[in-house]
């Protein structure tokens, strides 16, 4: 993942983790020495960017008027 140019901070946001969040994040930063703002900023730059390309998934499931079963139409059942 590429890490999106630095520009300076201008809003500052404060999150309650729970322990086993807070121990992954501290574990990757210390691997990675990527330090653990970053790695939260650029996993929501992932997740917006990942938002745009899905935008499809919202219609998942609203699409009616198909068979449950395909077997069930004439010319595909088996029997």
């Amino acid at each position: 993942m590429s890490a999106p140019r630095w520009r300076p901070v201008n809003r500052v946001l404060t999150i309650r983790l729970t322990d086993e969040l807070h121990a992954w994040l501290k574990e990757t930063s210390r691997r990675t020495g990527v330090p653990i703002s970053r790695l939260i900023r650029e996993h929501l730059e992932l997740a917006k960017a990942n938002r745009r390309k899905q935008r499809f998934l919202r219609h998942v499931g609203a699409i009616g008027g198909l068979a449950p079963d395909l077997s069930s139409r004439k010319g595909f059942s088996r029997s």
